[in-house]
């Protein structure tokens, strides 16, 4: 897993929306920016820290409210931009890696494996998810999961909150990244999102 995080924690970036923070990979070339929606929704100021210290403003160049998922595009971008590359299906059982920015703690690295396929979070109505057992928090919102060769598999959205407290639970949910590019249309999900 080391060899995960040091081949793409360059691609992840620190999101500050107004008073949300959440997490987002370098998911093109041209530095595009995938994240969660609602990481960023109604924002009017949206804030990147990329991996290397560069800070940069960015704007929302598209949003599915549906599918949870935004596009990101910096007003500047790093001296070096290091896209994640782009992975496929997911079986059971596999392993994966979460980064992202629990509870404000930056660059947090997580590891567990696919719980299930085609999952509903909870109290909502969105389909089609990975389940993982990664432990994310709020601030983990919009950051990628990996599989353990370091390709970039879905978006992570939600935790399931039996308690209510916004608390890990061992329940994470993650969009796709085929859906997360413009895959088919769903409901969004009204569960807890990190």
């Amino acid at each position: 897993m080391p060899d995960v995080y040091k081949r793409v924690g360059p691609s992840v970036v620190v999101i500050q929306a107004g008073k949300s923070l959440g997490t987002g990979v370098i998911a093109a070339d041209d530095g595009t920016i995938l994240t969660a929606h609602h990481v960023v929704k109604g924002a009017k100021d949206v804030n990147l820290t990329f991996a290397d210290g560069t800070k940069a403003k960015a704007v929302v160049s598209s949003s599915n409210p549906k599918r949870d998922v935004a596009t990101l595009k910096p007003a500047k971008l790093p001296e070096i931009v290091v896209p994640a590359t782009l992975g496929g299906g997911v079986a059971v059982g596999a392993p994966v890696v979460a980064i992202g920015n629990p509870l404000g703690l930056a660059y947090s690295v997580s590891t567990g494996v696919v719980s299930g396929l085609d999952r509903s979070a909870e109290q909502g109505d969105l389909s089609g998810l990975i389940q993982f057992d990664a432990s994310v928090n709020p601030g983990s919102s919009g950051g990628p999961l990996l599989d353990a060769r370091g390709l970039l598999i879905g978006i992570v959205v939600s935790i399931a909150d039996p308690g209510g407290d916004e608390a890990f639970a061992g329940i994470a949910f993650a969009v796709p990244i085929g859906v997360a590019l413009g895959g088919e249309d769903g409901e969004g999900p009204d569960g807890p999102r990190i």
